[in-house]
């Protein structure tokens, strides 16, 4: 009888490199719980969004005094990315070529950053919602997707591990929603979101939790309102897209949940990926 693939991870002579995803929903009110996960050794890399803090206000400190990493690209108030790690980290980018801008004055949202990890390249990546639909903010959402494939596109050229991940803010298939009528018209299930998103996979790119588990909903977001953690109604919007040399080398990923069920939790919960990085 073949083994489940997680038995087999367990007898592997090497510790993958765990790559975790996690918007927090601002670092400021949930720093203890991201402080903990890194503590339990739960993820090698740790890939933040929506921060909501900017670059002088992130709690460097607290993450270099339990021995890790940290690089940001914050932004006040809203959005805001970060790579954790406690290897070190090399920044390529902290945004997108010719990324769009939905701002009068040109200026950029704090949306991407891109890093070297042990010769792993890695985005965290926080996609705008796109909501209302139609309008401006969700021609923004398209444009932003079609500069985020542009790249994707180009790093495939590299032929080295790559890992973009991060809250697509996608719900890809009615699969991944517990209501799928409730969502129609939404950005999230618009159409073209979704062909934005499966562009990925149709350049080469490996949905990384859906490689793993085909079947079934894994969900990594419950709204706050009506109860919808406690009745299990969620969406997955959290995404690990992997290169053909990063999916190569995928060992097994999932969704951690017990971060959602904590105190005052983000409405997100981490999802994840081990790859075997020698």
């Amino acid at each position: 009888m073949q083994r489940p693939l997680v038995a087999v991870a367990r007898l592997l002579p090497f510790k993958p490199m765990r790559i975790a995803s996690w918007n927090v929903n601002s670092l400021k009110a949930r720093l203890h719980h991201v402080l903990d996960y890194c503590c339990a050794e739960t993820a090698d890399v740790l890939l933040l969004q929506e921060l909501k803090l900017s670059d002088e206000n992130i709690p460097r400190e607290a993450f270099e005094d339990i021995g890790w990493n940290i690089e940001t690209h914050g932004q006040k108030t809203y959005n805001g990315v970060a790579v954790l790690s406690k290897k070190p980290i090399e920044i390529m980018r902290r945004s997108l070529p010719n990324e769009p801008s939905i701002a009068e004055d040109g200026s950029l949202q704090a949306r991407y950053i891109e890093a070297d990890i042990e010769g792993v390249r890695l985005a965290s990546i926080y996609l705008p919602n796109g909501n209302p639909n139609p309008g401006p903010k969700f021609a923004y959402k398209i444009a932003w997707m079609k500069a985020l494939n542009a790249h994707a596109a180009d790093l495939l050229d590299t032929e080295r591990p790559v890992v973009l991940a991060g809250d697509y803010n996608v719900i890809p298939q009615d699969i991944d929603c517990y209501d799928p009528q409730a969502w129609q018209g939404d950005a999230l299930t618009d159409p073209q979101s979704r062909a934005a998103f499966f562009a990925l996979s149709h350049m080469g790119y490996t949905d990384a939790l859906r490689a793993i588990h085909p079947q079934g909903a894994h969900y990594s977001f419950w709204d706050y309102q009506a109860g919808a953690w406690q009745k299990d109604n969620g969406i997955r919007i959290d995404h690990l897209m992997l290169s053909p040399e990063a999916a190569n080398k995928l060992v097994t990923a999932g969704v951690d949940k017990a971060p959602r069920g904590l105190e005052k939790p983000s409405d997100h919960t981490p999802v994840w990926c081990s790859l075997d990085i020698k």
